[in-house]
């Protein structure tokens, strides 16, 4: 009896040692192990030397979406005919070119610039996007809209012929048309963007919000999501190629209706300068004029956008806007890797962590799990981070790392334990995950058992 008490007491004592040797329990926000950090800091680069007649303008950088340079860039503000870019892009992802639609008479009331469509007449959904983006002829932006909204309708809408559409009618296709146009819009992270028109006419708009609450909304976008909306049609969207041989076409013609009709392309950028790729004019009395464009040099791509750029007469201010916000990304701006030596990080600062309460060989030895880094995927829509950036020479990619110091059992290989993030000011631009690169098991009575016997019963190496 007295010697199974003293096995006894000699596996309690021998229990309470391996637990003692393991790191203790950490209690409130540690529970989970407090973490360290180490951090570099740089500024960010000054503000660019830019004056600009535009009320609000965006450099951005089309492949990351990186703003390059903003004058009150996220000031909700009229776009007039610029609104074209997303009518053009919902068109062509939602219908085929060689599609025929017909006229309204709600389509062919709207007020110039316009084609002179008339109720009844048919077209091509091709012959009218070229009309849109060319002229920007505000009837065949309606006429688009009711063509591809109806198709968003139940009931008698839906099967009734456009032609016969009464006001109401074209009105409910034409909304249809909006919400695929704001739906997009909130896809891309565009939150002050609101379509209410296909053409960019000024518009207000009365809306319920889910507690009852009547506001109004404006026709409206901020200068920053109209260059993401450019970036979108020209890099992004399935119909991208479709969308730049539209906007890049110098003149199209074409027959309908017994009548002939030429367009002219209106967006005098394209020849101003080398890899002018795409863009849209527009104006009404309220938005001034607009601008959005972009540009193709060394295989970085930039866009603008302009917003209140003048008033009549004034119209060439837009040109002089963009001339200068392009110039000025192609000769500060050059892509830097993120992966490049004296970026990327190096993985042996990371060491080993501690494990508490984990099994080890041997009693009284501590635990501890190597770490590996693998990539991280956006956590929205599984999209890549960035593997680089258009950097000016005075701006500096910094790393910022963060690891929890210690563990407790039990621990899965592959747990995430940290981050590594790649900064541009206080922008995460890549993320990558420093995971656990071994399983550790908690301490439980089997692995007690097997170190009192290998205690008292294995030989003793000398």
């Amino acid at each position: 009896m007295r010697m199974k008490k003293w096995i006894w007491g000699l596996f309690c004592a021998l229990f309470l040692t391996a637990a003692g040797a393991a790191l203790p329990a950490l209690t409130g926000d540690a529970q989970s192990g407090a973490a360290w950090m180490e951090e570099d800091y740089f500024p960010p680069a000054p503000e660019a030397d830019i004056s600009l007649y535009a009320t609000a303008a965006v450099l951005m950088d089309a492949d990351s979406g990186r703003i390059l340079f903003e004058k009150n860039a996220e000031q909700p503000m009229a776009m007039a005919s610029t609104t074209k870019i997303m009518t053009c892009i919902i068109v062509l992802e939602n219908a085929d070119l060689d599609e025929t639609l017909e006229v309204s008479a709600y389509a062919a009331s709207m007020p110039k610039v316009k084609l002179y469509i008339q109720k009844g007449e048919q077209y091509t959904v091709r012959d009218l996007l070229y009309s849109l983006m060319l002229e920007s002829h505000n009837d065949s932006a309606v006429a688009l809209a009711e063509h591809v909204g109806r198709k968003y309708l139940t009931g008698e809408c839906a099967d009734k012929s456009v032609a016969e559409y009464t006001a109401q009618e074209s009105g409910q296709a034409v909304a249809a048309f909006a919400r695929l146009m704001n739906e997009k819009a909130r896809g891309l992270g565009c939150q002050n963007t609101w379509f209410i028109t296909p053409n960019g006419l000024d518009a207000t708009q009365e809306y319920t919000l889910e507690d009852g609450t009547v506001v109004q909304k404006e026709h409206c976008t901020t200068a920053a999501e109209l260059a993401r909306i450019m970036s979108y049609c020209i890099l992004e969207s399935p119909r991208k190629d479709d969308f730049l041989k539209i906007t890049r076409t110098e003149s199209y013609g074409f027959g309908a209706n017994g009548r002939s009709f030429s367009c002219v392309n209106h967006n005098a950028f394209l020849s101003m300068m080398d890899g002018a790729l795409s863009g849209k004019t527009g104006f009404t009395n309220k938005a001034g004029y607009c601008y959005v464009g972009s540009l193709v040099r060394d295989n970085r791509t930039f866009v603008v956008a302009l917003l209140a750029c003048g008033w009549p007469n004034n119209k060439n201010y837009k040109w002089s806007d963009t001339r200068e916000l392009m110039q000025y990304g192609i000769e500060h701006f050059f892509y830097r890797s993120f992966s490049e030596e004296g970026i990327a990080f190096d993985e042996e600062l990371l060491g080993e962590i501690p494990v508490g309460e984990g099994q080890t060989q041997q009693l009284g030895q501590r635990a501890y799990t190597g770490l590996h880094i693998i990539e991280k995927a956006k956590e929205d829509e599984g999209t890549e981070w960035e593997e680089g950036l258009l950097l000016r020479d005075d701006e500096e990619i910094r790393v910022r790392y963060s690891v929890k110091k210690e563990l407790t059992a039990p621990v899965e290989k592959g747990t995430q334990v940290g981050t590594i993030d790649y900064m541009v000011g206080d922008t995460v631009y890549k993320q990558d995950a420093i995971v656990t690169a071994d399983t550790v098991e908690r301490i439980d009575l089997e692995w007690c058992m097997r170190q009192i016997l290998n205690c008292f019963f294995l030989p003793k190496t000398p």
